[in-house]
């Protein structure tokens, strides 16, 4: 086996993968999808945080979230959506600092939900076992 081969990975782990990622895709599909109207909630909300309220704004970081969410979603390019979900997190968790957010339950969210993103990746993409060798 070299470098970039992984082990393969067991029906049970691959699926665990699989559920992980689909919670990722399914919950930033609903972030994105209601800041394209945008509501009037998703406006305020992004007042509250520092953000202008206006929708074009709301709408432009909905499609950013959409298209690396699409990314992810796609086998042969959820590497690129991944990395793209994980700058789009980075920009989350920078705001509720800035902000002075409560730390587990607004701050790390966006970790929180990396983990998730990149563990579930893990599980089912054997490149990123090969990238990333967990060894026991």
């Amino acid at each position: 086996m070299s470098i970039f081969e992984a082990a393969p990975v067991s029906n049970g782990a691959l699926w665990t993968g699989r559920a992980l990622s689909a919670v990722i895709v399914l919950f930033m599909t609903f972030d994105g999808a209601i800041k394209l109207p945008p509501l009037d909630i998703v406006t305020q909300t992004m007042s509250e945080l520092g953000w202008p309220a206006e929708p074009n704004v709301a709408r432009l970081i909905g499609v950013v979230g959409l298209i690396s969410t699409a990314l992810y979603a796609i086998p042969r390019t959820s590497v690129l959506g991944a990395i793209l979900l994980t700058a789009y997190m980075g920009g989350a968790i920078s705001t509720h600092v800035r902000i002075g957010n409560p730390l587990f339950s607004h701050t790390l969210f966006g970790v929180y939900l990396g983990i998730i993103l990149w563990g579930g990746l893990y599980l089912r993409d054997p490149r990123i076992r090969a990238l990333i060798p967990f060894r026991r």
